[in-house]
């Protein structure tokens, strides 16, 4: 299959690229480097980024920005972020990339765990992680000749390391990037993936 991984140059996109370069082609998309390069807040940019890449059989965003703060410290600024980048930054790259699929290709998302086990300070994350849940339950009823899901990983351990924390229960980017090939090589539609039930 022809692979979009936009992300590419993060820690979980990284980590996806390894695993499916070994029996996919693999496009990288990063915000600031790569084969392409895209700004997931800007529809234009998204637009750009399929006109130059063309048809491909999967999309996989493994990106998405939002803020983490206390709710009374949280200001228009934080809200617009999640909404604008996570929530309908993956959004649009459905409503966009649907177009530049194959016939029976897939587009999947990531959420996060924070959806449906939120933690203090994580109330615009869990927003937009949550609407992207809906979204895709709600999109898959309607979208014909293509599948939609997304991925929901839980904290990274190389993510917590980078920032200084207690890693030892998080899940290593190379487990949970098994769950993005699960989703482009399986027949899951309107789902979210659960990484722990696939490492």
């Amino acid at each position: 299959m022809k692979v979009l991984v936009v992300g590419a140059t993060g820690t979980i996109g990284k980590a996806v690229v390894e695993l499916l370069e070994k029996d996919h082609e693999v496009i990288k998309v990063g915000g600031r480097s790569g084969e392409y390069t895209v700004d997931l807040s800007a529809q234009e940019s998204i637009q750009s980024l399929f006109d130059q890449a063309g048809k491909v059989d999967a999309v996989i965003s493994t990106t998405g920005l939002a803020s983490f703060g206390k709710f009374d410290e949280l200001k228009d600024e934080d809200y617009a972020l999640a909404l604008n980048n996570k929530l309908m930054g993956q959004v649009n790259l459905v409503r966009i990339g649907k177009n530049f699929l194959n016939e029976g290709g897939s587009i999947t998302l990531t959420s996060g765990l924070l959806a449906k086990e939120p933690i203090p300070g994580s109330t615009v994350v869990s927003m937009a992680n949550g609407g992207l849940e809906s979204f895709v339950r709600a999109s898959a009823l309607e979208l014909q000749g293509m599948r939609v899901n997304t991925v929901s990983p839980v904290f990274v351990k190389e993510t917590l390391e980078k920032m200084g924390m207690d890693s030892s229960t998080g899940m290593p980017a190379a487990d949970v990037a098994k769950t993005y090939k699960a989703a482009i090589e399986g027949d899951f539609h309107g789902e979210t993936l659960d990484v722990r039930k696939f490492s």
